[in-house]
């Protein structure tokens, strides 16, 4: 699972390193993310995003992870984020 934040954003794939395919996308502009969410700016629009992607990956039938934060630091919005997927189901 890579992440990458913009100011107003976030952007979430998942994606197999050994055939370099995007399993699972999902970012804060998706339709079913705004009908879910409210505001795609704080924590809680992440945390929103993050049960968006556990249902996906777990339709994928896929329940471990690996968590690329990138270069952001672990905290706020990525935090968030991260605390979401795991409270889906997903380990990592």
């Amino acid at each position: 699972m890579f992440v990458f934040k913009s100011n107003r954003y976030i952007y979430a794939q998942a994606f197999n390193d050994d055939t370099g395919t995007v399993l699972v996308s999902a970012c804060t502009l998706e339709k079913a993310f705004k009908e879910k969410a409210k505001n795609a700016k704080n924590a809680a629009g992440c945390r929103d995003l993050g049960q968006v992607l556990a249902e996906r990956l777990k339709e994928k039938k896929i329940d471990r992870i690996v968590f690329d934060r990138g270069t952001y630091p672990y905290h706020g919005r990525v935090k968030a984020l991260a605390e979401a997927l795991r409270k889906g189901g997903l380990g990592f």
